[in-house]
């Protein structure tokens, strides 16, 4: 039987979410006779995790379908003697960047990813606490619809169910190593108030997440659709194609990768930064594996907590800290383009010292870069005023921690990665 591993990763309140992926792991295993771990990683405050164990405890049985809720309490003893049995040097190090004490969108997966292994699941799903299911004639619209099938299959078995091929055909005999679509609803990253604010401000400060030396014209094109997902329209009916996935075009609120990707290379550890989870849909892009790219996109929303007086600043810092880690992150990106199948092993595998190399020789990179990223951002959010200028304030007393902790983040990432082969034999242990 295909045993497969649905996650929730949360540190927030989402009993609704809850049920609902619980209906979509019923879904995989009643239509494609799968076995279900659904796992839900609970980071939430104690009164919000006792309500999502009553939600859990009234989840009806279902055949097929496995529930694991775990807190942080039973995530850290796993951990510890995961990390343990691995033999690593520097353990305490290791905990840290698997279950950090602030918010890390990486590790909260890498967490999935590792217990997926010790569960003997052959492909982790993964679904975000903040978006919901779109309905299509009163029923949810599961996209485990299109990962389940051909996760880890050659491609070219799953040519004949696709709506549509755009894949080399020497790629035809490599695993599919992904599955995923985008969402529907609000921006992915919540500044629309800034676009609101002002369209020249939003422009400048989304922009800055482009490479330093590209022209206007290109960095207008990247701003245009950053963030925007697949748009506002909902879902009529299925199409999937079988392709090389463009990054920009999933999310990782709606994606599924094969063992052979997440059990290689993990995801960047970093904390108090968007976008630090996106890494592995670049690799398995770059190093040339195929994918399935469909139109079953999940509806976002933003929770409140991110506008309030405490919420405001540490998500626009998370923001300004993505803007940051880009420098390290284009360089390696870059550098993968141009390994391409190089990033391979003969059994179609990604290599993690190839990545761990890009990542140590990226942190080398001049700063010169960042320092210009802080200053427009400044210039940016004084020009809108308000609480975007007491930020800005903020932002200049930490300026060169904030230089200091991308460097950082990139060099625990190296270290993790370096580690992360032994740390997942150690789980399946």
């Amino acid at each position: 039987m295909n045993r497969v591993c649905l996650t929730l990763p949360t540190n927030r309140a989402c009993s609704a979410t809850i049920t609902a992926l619980h209906a979509e792991a019923d879904y995989a295993a009643r239509r494609f006779g799968a076995d279900v771990q659904l796992l839900i990683l609970d980071s939430a405050d104690d009164t919000t995790r006792a309500e999502h164990t009553r939600t859990v405890a009234a989840l009806p049985v279902r055949p097929g379908v496995t529930v694991h809720h775990l807190d942080e309490e039973r995530q850290r003893a796993w951990l510890r003697r995961t990390i343990r049995r691995a033999g690593l040097p520097d353990p305490d190090r290791l905990l840290r960047l698997m279950l950090p004490p602030a918010v890390s969108y990486g590790a909260c997966t890498n967490r999935a990813f590792l217990l997926a292994a010790a569960l003997g699941c052959r492909s982790v799903h993964r679904r975000d606490s903040d978006s919901t299911y779109q309905l299509h004639d009163g029923q949810p619209v599961f996209p485990v619809h299109h990962e389940l099938p051909w996760l880890g299959r050659p491609a070219a078995e799953a040519a004949a169910a696709v709506t549509r091929t755009d894949l080399e055909p020497a790629l035809a005999d490599r695993p599919v190593s992904l599955a995923g679509a985008s969402f529907i609803g609000e921006l992915s990253v919540d500044i629309g108030e800034i676009r609101r604010l002002d369209e020249g401000v939003y422009h400048d400060v989304v922009g800055l997440w482009a490479p330093g030396d590209w022209p206007e014209e290109r960095r207008r094109a990247l701003v245009e659709e950053s963030f925007t997902g697949a748009g506002t329209a909902p879902f009529t009916g299925d199409r999937a194609t079988l392709t090389r996935v463009d990054p920009m075009r999933v999310d990782m609120c709606n994606v599924a990768f094969d063992r052979a990707v997440y059990e290689r290379v993990p995801l960047p550890p970093a904390t108090d930064t968007i976008g630090s989870d996106y890494f592995l849909l670049h690799l398995v892009h770059d190093a040339h594996l195929p994918g399935i790219l469909h139109n079953r996109h999940i509806q976002n929303f933003h929770t409140p907590e991110r506008r309030t007086d405490t919420g405001f600043p540490a998500y626009q810092r998370r923001f300004v800290k993505f803007l940051l880690s880009m420098l390290y992150f284009h360089d390696v990106y870059d550098r993968m383009a141009a390994e391409g199948e190089g990033l391979l092993d003969a059994r179609h595998r990604v290599r993690p010292d190839r990545v761990v190399q890009f990542l140590r020789e990226s942190t080398a990179l001049d700063r010169t870069e960042n320092v210009w990223r802080l200053d427009r951002v400044d210039t940016a959010y004084r020009k809108l005023g308000g609480r975007y200028a007491a930020f800005a304030d903020r932002l200049t007393a930490e300026r060169e921690e904030l230089l200091d902790q991308a460097e950082r983040d990139i060099e625990d990432f190296a270290h993790l990665a370096e580690s992360w082969p032994a740390l997942v034999e150690a789980a399946r242990t």
